[in-house]
């Protein structure tokens, strides 16, 4: 018997001028204070997200405005700040439970081949391709607070985490010997394109990990 269709998702995406007022709300976050800024947060939001138990707003929404999670200044206003990103949170996480495509907020940088990726000329990443730093950036500092992830069966999660953590440094993947060995075997993504369906392709892949579409969400 065929699988009947999901239901579209009736959320409301977050608009061009939404994002810029996310980005401004951010940079207004006083230091020493360090928020992250709205790419790292896409990338970080999608991070708790594929997580195998629910996490709780209040454990992963203090690093939207600290990437350590220090508390905000008492006097700091963030009810716009933390609306905009509960919306967006709800957006990626029905996409994710749907395992429906959602589009990461990535932007492209102006950089010269100088800034490519360390290796033979021939395989290099084109340079655009380093606009998704940001983003991995942030999923990985979800894995830093949020472990759990990293802590299911390996033969299940290494090759989605290659896709995603190639983009990181070598030096940043300490004792992560059989991710990298994973990493030498991709080829570089032949333009951001491709590169920004890999990182929606590789969150579905955990989150099948982590939450098989059977499985109803377990909460802590």
């Amino acid at each position: 018997m065929p699988t009947p269709p999901r239901p579209r998702s009736t959320l409301h995406p977050l608009s061009d001028r939404d994002l810029d007022e996310l980005q401004d709300l951010l940079d207004s976050v006083p230091a020493p204070l360090e928020p992250l800024d709205v790419s790292m947060l896409d990338g970080f939001l999608c991070g708790v997200l594929v997580q195998p138990q629910r996490v709780a707003e209040n454990r992963w929404l203090p690093h939207v405005t600290d990437s350590d999670g220090k508390p905000l200044p008492p006097r700091f206003d963030a009810v716009r700040l933390h609306a905009l990103v509960r919306r967006r949170h709800a957006e990626l996480d029905d996409a994710i439970a749907r395992r429906q495509w959602f589009d990461p907020w990535i932007f492209e940088l102006e950089v010269d081949a100088a800034d490519a990726p360390i290796g033979d000329d021939d395989e290099r990443a084109p340079p655009e391709v380093n606009a998704v730093y940001p983003w991995v950036a942030g999923f990985a500092t979800a894995q830093e607070f949020f472990p759990a992830l990293m802590r299911l069966d390996a033969s299940a999660i290494t090759e989605p985490l290659a896709l995603l953590y190639r983009h990181l440094e070598p030096d940043d993947l300490e004792d992560a010997d059989e991710l990298l060995a994973e990493i030498e075997t991709l080829e570089p993504p032949a333009d951001l394109s491709v590169a920004v369906e890999e990182l929606v392709r590789a969150t579905l892949l955990l989150a099948d990990a982590a939450r098989p579409p059977h499985a109803g969400p377990k909460r802590r």
